[in-house]
């Protein structure tokens, strides 16, 4: 469908331009916007008798994107981005990433009239020439440094080591008394030590101690002679 366009629209064309352009474009989003008109007798008429004041606001346009041209290429942004001890950025530089840049100083471009040096995005550190559309065949070349944030990773403190419980000691095994032999009671030095105290304690002062001998069985009893 042909159109009239009333108004500047990037990169579509700017005001007076005839264009063809799909219906449904035409009829949902230029025509309710006032963007564009019908192309038609009556609107053929209208726009011939509008076209020096067309052209006047086109010169003003050249003057003013001469003017730009000569503010943004003596400006030189610079961009910081997470990188790698090696310049590759934690990301990437886009056009719309310049965009908000340029936008810090006071110019406002959408993203696509934006065109980056490279042909993919901008992925490693550097000085590049960024190009700026800005009316007809008028552009601007900025200058953008992309500059490189080294992050720095926190080493987790490892958690205080716990204090050691001391194992708990068994107690000794207590054996019951009737389960201790008399040979065992008897090589207790502890044991003997006491049985001779008692000894002591019940015998009389003066009275002669007599070593009990212990005779081997032999069939005798005492006070029978063979």
């Amino acid at each position: 469908m042909k159109v009239i366009l009333n108004k500047d629209l990037a990169p579509l064309g700017e005001e007076g331009d005839v264009k063809d352009v799909a219906r449904g474009y035409a009829r949902n989003f230029l025509f309710p916007r006032g963007i564009a008109l019908p192309y038609n007798e009556k609107t053929v008429k209208l726009f011939e008798s509008r076209q020096e004041e067309i052209e006047n606001r086109k010169i003003q346009k050249r003057g003013d994107a001469a003017g730009l041209k000569e503010k943004l290429e003596s400006l030189s942004l610079e961009i910081t981005m997470p990188a790698g001890a090696n310049g590759k950025l934690y990301g990437a530089v886009t056009s719309q990433t310049v965009a908000d840049e340029l936008s810090k100083h006071g110019y406002q471009f959408e993203r696509k009239r934006i065109e980056l040096a490279t042909s993919a995005n901008i992925k490693n550190v550097g000085k590049y020439k960024v190009t700026v559309k800005l009316y007809e065949s008028a552009v601007a070349e900025v200058t953008v440094s992309v500059l490189g944030q080294e992050i720095k990773t926190e080493t987790k403190k490892a958690p205080p080591a716990r204090p050691s419980r001391k194992r708990r000691e068994e107690p000794a095994e207590q054996v019951p008394p009737e389960q201790v032999s008399e040979g065992q009671v008897q090589a207790n030095p502890l044991v003997q030590e006491a049985q001779a105290d008692t000894v002591k304690e019940n015998v009389s002062p003066g009275t002669p101690v007599v070593e009990a001998v212990s005779q081997e069985s032999t069939g005798e009893t005492a006070g029978n002679p063979q």
